[in-house]
């Protein structure tokens, strides 16, 4: 399985360019996001990659950095997000904003991918939410979240629960959930209790 390309940008299109890996070239599909990052034709470039088969077809998706690719397969995990939606998800949130709206159960901002319903954006939230809080994915993505709790206690909280074991991530996650049920002006000791709770679902 290829994992990585490391070669030339050859050429870009709407959703996907080619890579020239000494010689040959490879067509991969890609996010807006990704084909921004990888710079210019002829440059260097570096794309992490995902092999899609099927009966019909072998498709090789690429993506800027690690984490992206990590969202990928989460998202293709879920009924009826193929690569072409999971790619539209991911042109529309960056795998930090995607993180913080499963973890908040924010449908609306998942929805605001293109082919992306109020349904299939509920199904995302829900299926994923629980994944992301067990098995944070790449340091990247955790350091993204530490920002998520935003009110005067959060730090605080975060910290209680890493002193009770809890990874950073996972910290971050349940007290930002615990914090939207509770608002911003919540006592730290509610927050820690609601946090707990949630963390340990």
């Amino acid at each position: 399985m290829i994992a990585k390309l490391k070669g030339l940008l050859d050429s870009t299109g709407i959703d996907h360019a080619i890579i020239d890996v000494a010689g040959v070239g490879y067509l991969v599909g890609a996010s807006s996001r990704t084909l921004a990052a990888l710079g210019s034709v002829g440059e260097a470039c570096t794309v992490y990659t995902e092999m899609l088969v099927s009966q019909d077809s072998i498709r090789l998706m690429g993506f800027a950095s690690g984490e992206e690719r990590d969202w990928f397969r989460l998202l293709t995990g879920v009924q009826g997000v193929g690569g072409r939606v999971a790619l539209a998800i991911l042109s529309a949130l960056e795998p930090a904003e995607l993180h913080r709206s499963v973890a908040m159960g924010d449908k609306a901002m998942v929805a605001r991918a293109n082919g992306v319903g109020p349904k299939l954006a509920a199904r995302i939230v829900n299926e994923l939410k629980d994944k992301i809080g067990a098995a944070p994915i790449g340091s990247a993505m955790a350091g993204g979240l530490a920002a998520v709790p935003v009110g005067n206690h959060a730090s605080d909280a975060v910290s209680a629960l890493q002193n009770l074991g809890f990874r950073p991530a996972e910290a971050s996650i349940a007290v930002a959930a615990a914090e939207g049920e509770l608002g911003e002006g919540a006592t730290l000791d509610a927050l820690v209790r609601l946090a707990l709770k949630k963390a340990a679902k």
